[in-house]
């Protein structure tokens, strides 16, 4: 059975992502605590996540994959 996924749940996802944190509630229903295994499989199913919710409200939805490095790499 898939889950009916919210904006609010991937807003929800988006903030844990952004702040490192590895574990989100989401209120459901029905309402339940993730512990994700990495930032990687959270990012994956914000993607998904994204995907779903746009396809409900039947408008394509776009979003950019930022990084980091802790140099300029000279």
């Amino acid at each position: 059975m898939a889950i009916p996924w919210t904006q609010t749940d991937v807003d929800k996802l988006a903030a844990a992502v952004a702040s490192g944190v590895l574990s989100v509630e989401y209120d459901g229903p029905p309402s339940r605590r993730v512990q994700y295994q990495s930032l990687k499989e959270m990012r994956s199913l914000l993607a998904e996540m994204i995907a779903a919710v746009g396809n409900t409200a039947g408008t394509r939805s776009r979003f950019k994959r930022m990084g980091t490095s802790k140099g300029f790499g000279r």
